[in-house]
């Protein structure tokens, strides 16, 4: 991230990173019983409570999370979603990719630097287990906030869609050969703040930072304040030169930072209204959208004051566009790319006839071995997909310019989430306006930056960003639903600087203790990681999701120096290595 380089520079240049702190936090993952909504559940929260709470520190600090696993039925993990994770890629929290789940009674500890101020939130990443309450905000303050003077109090504010049932069984419902039109789970409800009463003070005379984070797992969602001018300040972290704003969609995991003002001419209370966008497409009016699920939250001036006035006055729903909004550093497009990488994405069905989500006519599968442990245990192999199995790997070379064209080939919007970076908007072209043409024209001179776009039904995005971060970096659709169809890849980034990488003596035990390969090829073939034997190249038929299941007590598994398989067949050192491709690329 070249953008978190330069601010890790001028944290050291002006002696904030003396002043850093090192926070730590325990938390025990656990089961509790919620009912936000009326409806009672078993909830995933964190220390016996929930909602989960808040993380805040300053952008410079260290962050310790020692995270125990109490759930007893379930493996877990955490993602921090839009951190950047700078020499720390193991932290980023995808169990399978850059971690093993860490099972029921275990712990594992997370320990990275804030590099970059913002507004951010933690999640569950293992096997679509965070719809089941695993999420929260994290807020890194910044002390030379631009705007800092320009407001005098913050409310963070969460939207999330609800789900009366738990993930498990909402999955395997839609991984069933019956679901011949791959829909996904629709919720049940809509949260504010993951509750329905939600009330801020609103003070005359005063300015406020409105933080909103979509924590959904599938919906988009609308926000609209009654008589109120939104004052655009940041998008995902990124600020933002300030711009107007009535109506906002914030695709799920996007994060919006405004400001409001309560005027002298204010008087009584204003409704914050929030509609779920679960069409597929809500500007085409043809298709009759729906907004089944709203709630208001409220602006409070006066407790005494009913709260009258109309929360249902949107007929049609006009958002602005945020790849108009301009980054407030100015930073121009990056002028040209080495290495150009075309996603086609469309549903598909595997060869046992289950509905799947495709990248270039592949789904994502799960490995035996963690792909980052893969890249840090195969030496020189390690620029070779083959030997990461059907991931959707893309290798780039550490300081390549890369160029990411998404197709999306289906009929709706789907928001991709790229892991490790924020990314250049380049182009994110019309609904309907079909596969991009192969044209590096028109392109928005001062793009916008954030770590998830949307990107429209039957249409496509091109994205730019530098691959200045080593590690292995997921790029998927953050519709959860759609995550566990496979809808993912991977950048497999700076591959020559992650060989010989060592990993966290807690983690590796994580490993141990769940029977799960760190060392080889995805199969866990190390002494030939070009022999694919034991990769897994279709999905297994019975999801279980993060359901704990204890290994055979034979279980083999690594330790330092140790292979996990049996000795492959040495091959002559002379032979050519295969380099299959596995996506379009030049």
């Amino acid at each position: 991230m070249m953008w978190s380089l330069l601010v890790s520079l001028a944290l050291l240049c002006f002696g904030t990173v003396a002043r850093a702190a090192v926070v730590t936090i325990n938390w025990n993952v656990t089961w509790v019983w919620a009912s936000p909504d009326g409806f009672g559940r078993p909830v995933i929260g964190i220390n016996n409570q929930w909602p989960c709470p808040k993380l805040e520190a300053n952008v410079g600090d260290t962050l310790i999370v020692n995270l125990h696993n109490g759930l007893g039925n379930q493996t877990t993990g955490i993602h921090w979603h839009g951190m950047n994770q700078l020499q720390t890629p193991e932290m980023d929290g995808p169990s399978g990719v850059v971690q093993c789940p860490t099972p029921p009674g275990s712990s594992v500890q997370y320990k990275f630097l804030l590099d970059e101020p913002g507004t951010f939130w933690y999640h569950s990443h293992e096997k679509g287990q965070y719809p089941d309450g695993l999420r929260g905000p994290l807020i890194v303050q910044d002390p030379n906030d631009p705007y800092k003077g320009r407001y005098d109090e913050e409310i963070v504010l969460t939207v999330s869609d609800w789900y009366h049932s738990q993930s498990i069984p909402l999955v395997q419902n839609m991984l069933s050969p019956a679901n011949t039109r791959f829909a996904p789970p629709f919720p049940d409800t809509i949260l504010l703040n993951d509750k329905k009463d939600v009330k801020f003070n609103f003070v005359k005379g005063k300015t406020y930072r409105v933080r909103l984070i979509n924590m959904s797992a599938f919906a988009s969602a609308f926000l609209w304040i009654d008589s109120h001018p939104l004052t655009m300040i940041m998008s995902d972290s990124t600020y933002l030169q300030t711009e107007t704003a009535y109506q906002l969609h914030a695709s799920s995991a996007q994060r919006y930072d405004f400001l409001i003002s309560a005027i002298d001419r204010d008087s009584g209370n204003y409704p914050i209204l929030v509609a779920l966008d679960i069409n597929r497409d809500f500007r085409n009016q043809t298709l009759a959208p729906a907004f089944p699920h709203n709630q208001t939250a409220w602006l409070m001036m006066d407790e005494n004051a009913p709260l009258t006035r109309p929360t249902n006055t949107i007929d049609v729903w006009r958002p602005a566009d945020d790849t108009h909004f301009k980054p407030l550093d100015n930073l121009a497009m990056i002028p040209a790319y080495d290495h150009l990488v075309k996603l086609d994405f469309r549903f598909c069905l595997d060869a046992n006839g289950y509905p799947r989500a495709c990248l270039n006519g592949k789904p994502f599968i799960s490995q035996k071995v963690p792909s980052l442990y893969t890249a840090a245990t195969v030496g020189e192999n390690n620029t070779n997909p083959l030997v990461y199995g059907q991931i959707n790997p893309i290798v780039v070379k550490k300081g390549d310019i890369v160029q990411l064209v998404i197709n999306n080939q289906e009929a709706a919007g789907h928001p991709f989430h790229l892991h490790g970076h924020s990314f250049q908007v380049l182009d994110r072209a019309r609904p309907y306006a079909g596969d991009w043409p192969g044209r590096d024209v028109n392109y928005n001179p001062v793009p916008n930056r954030r770590d998830t776009v949307t990107v429209w039904s039957w249409s496509h995005a091109v994205l730019r960003f530098k691959a200045d971060n080593p590690g292995v970096w997921l790029f998927h659709c953050h519709i959860e639903w759609h995550v566990e169809m496979g809808l993912t890849a991977s950048f497999i980034e700076g591959p020559e600087q992650l060989r010989g990488k060592q990993f966290p003596a807690d983690h590796l035990e994580n490993c141990r203790v769940g029977g799960v390969p760190t060392r080889g090829n995805a199969a866990g073939n190390e002494l030939d990681p070009l022999d694919t034997t034991g990769m897994l190249t279709i999905s297994p038929t019975g999801y279980t999701g993060a359901t704990w299941i204890p290994p055979p007590a034979n279980t083999v598994t690594t330790t330092p120096g140790n292979s996990t398989s049996p000795p492959a067949r040495r091959r002559a050192a002379s032979r050519v290595q295969r380099r299959d491709a596995v996506f379009e690329n030049s």
